[in-house]
């Protein structure tokens, strides 16, 4: 496919109301740019405009997936697709739920266990595609993840089938996910409060966004894992550490995410440690 291609399709599914975003080498997107870095801008809050970040290019992931032509066409973005590898989408902002099946068992199980719907191939297994939303989660059950909000999936064509409203039996994989990590010991200080325990940036979603796009970073590792933990840790305080925003709940998702990719108890906390004193918290 070439990158003329990539811009066609592009547009096509953003003419349908499918936010979508270009993917780097990797099947990863994006890097922010260094106005963007470590979401000093504010990130952005939704998938169909780019404000309140002025920021023209593709930042941010998956929050950067738009249905904006002009945006899709611009300068900045048209860039982007001369080096994209692929095209993804970000199946929540249109209103659906992928159930990315990555192996032949894991196939298997969703032809006993989940209802028929749409169905397409991919380079390993196949993506199940339903009709509504819900929240995204890694590792529901060997080889199988949810990508739906605040998540991304590539765009591999329309597939086969008729796509059947999203059935109870995936969103409760999301609720009983089985742990396979071990419950984190949490051996950190909190920094000291700034103003009555509220983030001073802007409201407590803009907390909640950071949290999750800091999760999303450490489970989308794929080399350099420990750095990029010890940078997303940095990252995260260096926004909020002096806030008091930050709770045990907040670290124990991140530590959770880190152990996720095989980190332990020791790094996460070294890791975190190692952030606060670099920041001087």
């Amino acid at each position: 496919m070439t990158n003329s291609d990539q811009l066609r399709i592009a547009l096509t599914l953003a003419a349908a109301g499918v936010p979508v975003m270009p993917l780097r080498a990797g099947k990863v997107p994006f890097g922010n740019c260094r106005r963007c870095a470590d979401n000093a801008c504010g990130g952005r809050p939704n998938m169909k405009t780019p404000g309140p970040c002025a920021c023209p290019g593709p930042c941010h992931a998956w929050a950067a997936a738009t249905t904006d032509p002009d945006v899709i066409r611009s300068g900045p973005w048209r860039r982007a697709w001369l080096r994209a590898s692929a095209v993804a989408y970000h199946p929540g902002g249109a209103w659906l739920t992928v159930v990315d099946l990555d192996n032949a068992d894991a196939i298997t199980w969703a032809r006993r266990a989940l209802p028929a719907t749409q169905t397409v191939p991919t380079t390993r297994g196949e993506h199940w595609l339903y009709l509504g939303a819900m929240q995204s989660a890694n590792r529901v059950r060997p080889g199988v993840d949810i990508k739906s909000t605040m998540s991304y999936a590539r765009w591999l064509g329309f597939g086969a089938g008729t796509m059947t409203a999203l059935p109870d039996a995936v969103r409760a994989l999301a609720v009983s996910k089985p742990s396979t990590v071990r419950p984190v010991q949490l051996a950190v200080t909190m920094p000291a409060p700034w103003r009555s325990g509220e983030c001073r940036h802007r409201t407590p979603a803009y907390l909640e966004r950071g949290i999750a796009m800091a999760e999303q970073a450490i489970r989308e590792a794929s080399s350099a894992v420990h750095a990029t933990v010890y940078r997303t840790f940095l990252a995260v305080l260096s926004t909020h550490g002096r806030c008091g925003c930050l709770t045990e709940t907040h670290i124990e998702r991140l530590f959770t995410a880190a152990q996720a990719k095989g980190e332990t108890d020791r790094h996460c906390t070294d890791a975190w440690t190692n952030a606060r004193t670099r920041l001087g918290l």
